[in-house]
């Protein structure tokens, strides 16, 4: 039998099916009610185009223990404590969204419509960010196309207009070469607590 090192665990890839059924589906359900399926666009001076888009899946919750297990169960994320005591489970890095939370809740499906379309939304802006065609404007206003499908339009919660955002897009002219804009944004995307907007 072949023994697996503990300093081999981190090169293992996700696998949900490793998670107990019970504990899947409980946290499925959870999200189902609690959690958010967002995406965030924050102004970069440092990037070369206008803002910088960042997926993030979050839940809070009073008790810690639930958003725990979370964290434990997807192997991934952030615990914030906010200064009125709410707790945040947060996943904000672009690979842990792509190898761990979208397979897990591929696995453990929700029952709401609404949640299954949030999400499905979710998904597509990936692949978008994947291909990396979010480094383009056509990319963008593709993003923001679909992003007004969810959360209910959400638009009341977002720090940037749909329209100033690509007013802004508009004004960089790093946009014409898309090529030269890869090339420079090679900053790789950590778990950072993100301004919330849905």
């Amino acid at each position: 039998m072949q023994t697996i090192r503990r300093k081999d665990l981190k090169y293992m890839p996700y696998n949900p099916k490793q998670v107990p059924i019970q504990i899947g589906y409980y946290l499925a359900g959870f999200t189902d009610g609690e959690g958010s399926f967002s995406v965030v666009f924050r102004k970069r001076p440092d990037y070369n185009q206008a803002y910088k888009v960042s997926l993030c899946f979050n839940v809070s919750q009073k008790e810690k223990v639930i958003l725990a297990l979370f964290k434990k169960h997807l192997a991934c994320g952030t615990l914030i404590e906010r200064p009125d005591g709410i707790w945040y489970y947060e996943v904000n890095n672009f690979n842990s969204i792509l190898q761990n939370v979208i397979p897990f809740f591929k696995h453990f499906s929700f029952l709401s419509a609404k949640k299954k379309k949030d999400f499905a939304k979710f998904v597509q802006i990936a692949q978008i960010i994947q291909e990396e065609r979010h480094l383009t404007k056509e990319g963008i206003a593709q993003i923001l196309r679909i992003r007004k499908e969810m959360n209910n339009g959400g638009a009341n919660r977002r720090k940037y207009a749909d329209e100033d955002i690509l007013q802004d897009l508009n004004e960089k002219a790093d946009f014409k070469n898309p090529q030269r804009l890869h090339a420079k944004s090679t900053l790789s995307q950590t778990e950072k607590p993100l301004d919330k907007e849905e």
